[in-house]
């Protein structure tokens, strides 16, 4: 009996397993939520300085992956394309897609954390070390803020103190390359209400700043998503446009759209992105601008010759010979016939755009200073390839699955669009 398995039932899966593992987590944020209204109601201003991107990002990720769900159960016919079984560029997106909208809850880490670094520094794989929290003067703070600090992960915790090991006696012991430190005064105390001991678990090891890798690899795929989405949106805009403006209207716009379409294909983007960054400086938004600036040619060319070639056509000259309005002409005989090229160009693209945010941020011109970031990553790992393997492995994994994923989501969808292409 063969079981097929559906992408329909491997997102509902990946879901509900996130759900489970970070249960305490998402009832948390809830619970935040009805506490950060309440702090509303009560003092307005205490709680318009306690809005921040983290605070919003966990709230965000809680009700998505309560409401996702619910959505894609109830909208089925809208979302049909997840019954087809299960492909490698399928799984691929769907965990890029779950990095993207669920980072908070798939690690609770902060990506640039950094504590105790003689401890926490270039450790592999499936390692772990002590971990020593403390709950003293906490009973002092209101509990809004007490819940706020085990939901919202910040780049710095001074509560938390990591350690090769512990010894606990009249008082707390730790070690931190075999130099003891005290923890706690000669005064008796009571351990369960001062400290929590426990272990922090590195699933994929950490960098040289003691950093998590898994934690910023997930938080990386947020930087490349995003990158990748609004750079082709951007490219989608000036293509699309500039090529319905050259191949609808001809003659000399035509031919200086074409002229200068043709100046920037024969001059190296990439050079051309590295000119533009070295002058106006790197930050997420001129990345995305840059990005999305150098791709539009290609884009251009093929919704001009769509357009050139679909004026040609019997069924278009009688729709303009009865009156049809350009406008009309544009979105219901222009659009359906060039939107298979369009889409396909931009799924292409999208990986383009990847590999060249990474490629930028290997050179130190990308985000890779301010977020975490691939091709950063790919960059620091150069240096400890020999003592630190998995600091380039993952992240160099992480990109090559993303590039070979989308090449054959373009494929497929080549073929969906033109049944002919199929071997």
């Amino acid at each position: 009996m063969n079981i097929r398995i559906t992408n329909r039932w491997l997102l509902y899966s990946l879901l509900l397993l996130i759900l489970i593992i970070r249960f305490g987590i998402v009832f948390n944020s809830f619970h935040l939520l009805f506490l950060f209204t309440k702090l509303i109601f009560s003092n307005y201003s205490v709680a318009l300085g306690q809005i921040d991107f983290g605070l919003f990002d966990y709230f965000l990720s809680s009700v998505l992956i309560i409401i996702l769900p619910a959505v894609i159960l109830f909208k089925r016919k809208s979302f049909s394309f997840l019954d087809s079984s299960v492909s490698f560029a399928s799984f691929s997106a769907m965990i890029l897609f779950i990095s993207f909208v669920f980072a908070p809850l798939i690690t609770n880490t902060n990506p640039e954390f950094q504590k105790n670094i003689s401890v926490t520094k270039l450790l592999p794989p499936l390692s772990s070390v002590n971990a020593v929290y403390s709950l003293k003067n906490l009973e002092k703070t209101a509990s809004y803020f007490i819940l706020k600090e085990k939901v919202v992960k910040n780049s710095y915790n001074d509560r938390l103190v990591f350690a090769d090991s512990i010894k606990k006696d009249s008082v707390i012991t730790y070690y931190q390359k075999g130099r003891p430190y005290l923890l706690s005064s000669s005064v008796p105390f009571n351990l369960e209400k001062d400290y929590v001991i426990t272990k922090k678990f590195f699933l994929l090891g950490t960098d040289e700043f003691g950093r998590d890798i898994f934690a910023r690899l997930v938080y990386g795929a947020r930087i490349s998503v995003s990158v990748g989405i609004l750079s082709i949106l951007l490219t989608f805009i000036l293509g699309s446009l500039l090529g319905f403006f050259a191949g609808y209207s001809g003659g000399i716009i035509d031919s200086f759209l074409s002229h200068i379409s043709e100046m920037f294909l024969s001059f190296p983007v990439i050079f051309l992105i590295i000119l533009i960054i070295a002058l106006f400086g790197n930050s997420i938004f001129s990345i995305i601008i840059v990005l999305g600036f150098s791709g539009w040619m290609s884009l251009f060319k093929i919704v001009r010759s769509e357009i050139i070639a679909l004026k040609g056509k019997d069924y278009f000259l009688t729709a303009k010979l009865l009156g049809v309005t350009n406008f009309n002409l544009i979105f219901s005989e222009m659009l359906p016939v060039i939107s298979a090229s369009v889409i396909v160009n931009l799924i292409f693209q999208f990986g383009n755009v990847i590999l060249a945010e990474s490629a930028l941020s290997y050179l130190g011109l990308g985000t890779g200073s301010i977020y975490p970031s691939w091709g950063s990553m790919i960059q620091s790992g150069q240096s400890y390839i020999t003592t630190a393997w998995w600091m380039i492995l993952f992240p160099g994994l992480a990109l090559f699955f993303t590039l070979f994923m989308t090449n054959s989501l373009g494929n497929i969808v080549k073929v969906m669009f033109n049944p002919r292409l199929k071997k």
